[in-house]
């Protein structure tokens, strides 16, 4: 695989939303001669060629729609490469709701531990204290 997983799953997430909001787009995704693995192999390659180390992400879904719009494109030779994507992860309510719960939790469970895990102060006894007489 040329680049990372994840920017492959990252462009083809964009390219299947692009594909079921542009009707236009969508024939030329579904084209039977076009794939992921060329889609990737052109964009590295055209990465490659700008001589440039970062893109922004709308410079790199423009490679990925135009990898399937153009019928006469030349994708070059597969590029061994490690890619970073940076985003950042959105989380929908029910996960926002679900990581609140489970930091109480984790919260509620470190404070038991630290309660129940003290030492108990001793009792001093009668015989441990002494105390001087003045007579």
């Amino acid at each position: 695989m040329n680049g990372t997983e994840h920017f492959k799953r990252t462009i083809q997430a964009y390219l299947e939303q692009r594909a079921a909001e542009d009707e236009l787009f969508a024939v030329s995704y579904k084209k039977p001669n076009k794939n992921m693995d060329d889609c990737i192999t052109y964009i590295l390659q055209e990465v490659q060629k700008s001589g440039c180390n970062g893109f922004t992400d709308g410079e790199i879904y423009s490679l990925s729609v135009d990898s399937f719009n153009e019928t006469d494109l030349v994708v070059g030779s597969p590029i061994s490469c490690n890619v970073k994507v940076n985003h950042v992860v959105e989380l929908t309510a029910e996960e926002k709701e679900e990581a609140r719960k489970d930091a109480i939790k984790r919260a509620q469970d470190e404070a038991y531990r630290h309660m129940t895990s003290r030492k108990k102060p001793t009792a001093k006894t009668n015989n441990d204290v002494k105390q001087m007489s003045l007579f």
